[in-house]
């Protein structure tokens, strides 16, 4: 995939109105906006990916339902709204979307990539089944529903055979917490 250019902010989440490569921002700690978006069923299941097994950070770990970077000039609504079709091949609309946090976090990876994010976190309801979404290939290597309690477990629990990108847990009691208020 061809780098793009993303809006750089200040360490305190205001933009700077400079732009740089996400190469050049990841290599210099460079604060810039994310969207994360959690998609959940009216079941209580929420839509997990697994990170494609090429990327350079956590590959073929299981992840946010979609996630990306704010292209430079992009609104954070139309940056998520792309992202959805990009990652999942599904449509949706602004009002589908429910923000509910902006996060700030810093992954520093043994590859030199010292991701400086501020993660725009958005619900919203998946009413479709899975097998009607089409996955990015470059980017997501599979999709699934995993129960609220089963993320719950996962998240406290090392697996090696279910590894969820590691965060701070309470990232993730935050996001069950978040889904069971909507069912």
């Amino acid at each position: 995939m061809l780098d793009e250019y993303i809006d750089i902010w200040t360490e305190n989440g205001n933009p700077t109105g400079k732009n740089c490569l996400k190469n050049e921002a990841h290599a210099k700690g460079l604060f810039h906006p994310t969207i994360h978006i959690w998609f959940y069923t009216s079941n209580g299941d929420i839509l997990l990916q697994q990170r494609g097994a090429h990327k350079e950070t956590f590959p073929g770990f299981w992840d946010v339902s979609v996630a990306g970077h704010v292209l430079s000039g992009e609104s954070i609504l139309n940056a998520a709204i792309r992202e959805v079709q990009e990652e999942i091949g599904l449509s949706i609309s602004e009002t589908e979307l429910l923000q509910i946090d902006i996060r700030k976090n810093i992954n520093v990876h043994p590859n030199g990539i010292n991701d400086c994010e501020f993660q725009h976190v958005f619900l919203s309801e998946l009413k479709t089944n899975i097998e009607n979404l089409t996955i990015q290939k470059e980017e997501v290597d599979d999709i699934t529903l995993l129960s609220l309690n089963k993320l719950n477990f996962y998240a406290q629990n090392h697996n090696e055979t279910f590894k969820l990108v590691p965060a701070d847990y309470t990232y993730y009691h935050f996001i069950i917490n978040q889904v069971s208020k909507m069912l």
